[in-house]
């Protein structure tokens, strides 16, 4: 996706966003007690139904998520074809690929995507050295339906969506139905009608797709926090700042995209599905 189309489209949507380049260099490791996953567990989740909406909302849980080791993952594995089909910011080709579980309603996700991004886009991605993958990882049902619109937007438009979401999330992520309401509005400037608006978000599959997404990059590699970036399938440590990227980029074998998936890999079907 040109660069241009991306920022024009997020500009489209969010109005007068602009990115906080003051905030540069500022940590975006999400804190333990905003980040952690434990009161938005899968397995035990109940699902409701949105009045006039049809989203599924995760309910908070006494239960506990158990996340898979810290260790590095295996390049293949990370790299299989997921629940939902991986959409590049970026060339496809690129030497090096950054892969990022993020939630919507993450403030520090959005810090890293307004003031990180754009010089890694500037110095490798734009370039043709590197390429993002972002991958859904909600920490609430807000989050969800954020990921939900965005998938819904389509694959040119996705990291536009994302991008116009993540500039504008204070106005939209608050708690209650005046989330939602927010949430529409904002789909409304990208082009969404109440109707496709409700479709998206009574999509039962994509919903579940956005879960098992979540459920295996937590049991299969570890991850329990936002954001949660792998740099050729390397776990990347410390504050996530471009001097961590620019160190975690200067060697190493680009991952193989696309391998296929070993046997026994496929998420279960998570407990709570949605209700009818």
């Amino acid at each position: 996706m040109a660069k241009s189309e991306k920022k024009a489209a997020a500009k489209a949507v969010s109005g007068k966003a602009t990115r906080d380049k003051s905030a540069k260099g500022t940590a975006v490791t999400e804190p333990a007690e905003s980040s952690n996953v434990w009161l938005y567990m899968v397995g035990a989740a109940v699902a409701a139904v949105l009045v006039g909406v049809g989203v599924y909302w995760w309910q908070s849980s006494s239960g506990t998520m158990s996340p898979g080791e810290k260790k590095d993952p295996d390049i293949a594995e990370l790299m299989a074809p997921g629940p939902l089909p991986d959409i590049s910011l970026g060339m496809e080709d690129a030497p090096n690929t950054i892969v990022e579980y993020a939630s919507m309603t993450c403030p520090h996700c959005a810090l890293f995507h307004k003031v990180v991004l754009p010089e890694l886009e500037k110095k490798y991605i734009d370039t043709g050295q590197a390429r993002l993958i972002l991958r859904e990882f909600p920490l609430d049902g807000l989050a969800v339906a954020a990921f939900m619109l965005a998938r819904c937007s389509g694959p040119d438009r996705y990291y536009p969506m994302v991008s116009a979401l993540f500039e504008t999330q204070p106005t939209w992520a608050v708690p209650g139905a005046e989330g939602k309401e927010k949430l529409l509005l904002i789909a409304r400037q990208a082009g969404f009608s109440k109707e496709k608006f409700d479709q998206c978000l009574a999509d039962k599959e994509l919903f579940n797709k956005i879960v098992e997404t979540r459920t295996r990059a937590n049991e299969k590699f570890g991850v329990d926090s936002t954001p949660s970036f792998f740099v050729n399938g390397k776990r990347l440590t410390g504050e996530h700042t471009l001097q961590d990227f620019e160190t975690a980029l200067g060697g190493g074998t680009a991952p193989a995209a696309g391998a296929a998936s070993p046997a026994g890999d496929t998420p279960s079907q998570p407990e709570g599905t949605p209700d009818q």
